[in-house]
């Protein structure tokens, strides 16, 4: 599902329960940027849940698709995270992180049926939540004077940068989310403007 310029993600959180003989699994999937962001949330639900036995999750973030963590949190091992995380990855979105609270019902489920009761609260939640589709963007920082406003910002919007962060002084300074597939031209045109400086963020 992914592209060499677009990524998809997930538009906003969501939640949704699935049951098995007594026990209750209540999948919360959350648009997810960084571990911290994640760390967040669970924190979150584990103050929401605190009588809740275990609190399983998994998060694929970033464009590479190599940063992702899965925990079973006390669960046989890889009866939780692993296929949360499975979920995520066959939807092919990325920035997105998955917790499945599970409180017992007192019949144990043996392990086929804890692998199907996380992987069905997993996907019944990303069910539920729009995916959206995202330009990746190359980072840079670029250096003007004022009276080069207009023009820096005539190319930031002719091919749909984003600003995140922007000082504004005799001198200013912005960084900028340049698309992936516009970035040559992009750069061009800042050349064009000779006295405008640009060099990616580190």
């Amino acid at each position: 599902m992914q592209n060499a310029d677009h990524y998809f993600t997930i538009e906003k959180p969501s939640m949704a329960e699935f049951k098995d003989r007594g026990s209750k699994f209540l999948g919360y999937a959350f648009p997810t940027t960084t571990p911290e962001n994640f760390k967040q949330h669970l924190q979150d639900l584990k103050k929401e849940h605190a009588k809740a036995v275990h609190h399983c999750f998994a998060y694929r973030l970033g464009l590479t698709n190599n940063i992702f963590r899965v925990s079973d949190d006390g669960e046989p091992a890889g009866t939780a995270g692993r296929p949360i995380l499975g979920q995520i990855d066959s939807s092919g979105v990325t920035n997105t992180s998955i917790i499945v609270v599970r409180y017992f019902g007192g019949t144990l489920l043996g392990v086929p049926g804890l692998i199907n009761a996380y992987k069905s609260a997993a996907s019944m939640a990303l069910q539920l939540t729009p995916f959206v589709q995202k330009t990746i963007e190359c980072y840079y920082e670029v250096s003007f004077d004022y009276t080069q406003m207009g023009d820096v910002m005539n190319v930031v919007k002719q091919y749909g940068c984003s600003v995140s962060e922007q000082s504004m002084q005799l001198f200013c300074n912005l960084r900028i989310g340049i698309p992936k597939a516009r970035l040559e031209e992009v750069l061009y045109k800042f050349k064009d403007l000779h006295t405008v400086g640009v060099k990616p963020c580190a």
